[in-house]
């Protein structure tokens, strides 16, 4: 079973390695997530201190396969550096980068519904 969801031959190259490196991304996040719950629920500690070691060998994957998306995605890029290592509130960082207007999917620049200020 093929992962495109649109013809293959109409894909470039680059976007088919772009698929890969998204679907790889996907399996590196789920690996930490299966490793992550075995730790959490083995009572054995040797067993927690390797499955915690595979955890984090699964972390650096997925780290690494975002970065390689960042360098070709300038999406990417944007959004990690608009996020990334930030302290306030993830979605007041949203606030601060869209001048106050939150991505709601939109495409009208005006939100309001035409109803105005409900503000005094």
């Amino acid at each position: 079973m093929s992962n495109y969801h649109e013809p293959v031959e109409e894909l470039s190259a680059d976007d088919r390695d772009i698929s890969r490196a998204l679907n790889s991304l996907k399996e590196e996040i789920e690996a930490v997530d299966w490793y992550h719950q075995r730790a959490a629920a083995t009572k054995d500690g040797s067993m927690r201190d390797v499955v915690i070691h595979n955890r984090n060998e699964e972390i650096e994957h997925a780290a690494m396969m975002l970065e390689w998306l960042r360098r070709k995605m300038p999406e990417f890029d944007h959004a990690l550096s608009t996020f990334l290592f930030t302290e306030a509130p993830i979605t007041q960082v949203e606030e601060e980068a869209t001048g106050g207007e939150a991505s709601s999917g939109k495409t009208s620049s005006d939100s309001s519904l035409g109803i105005g200020s409900l503000k005094g």
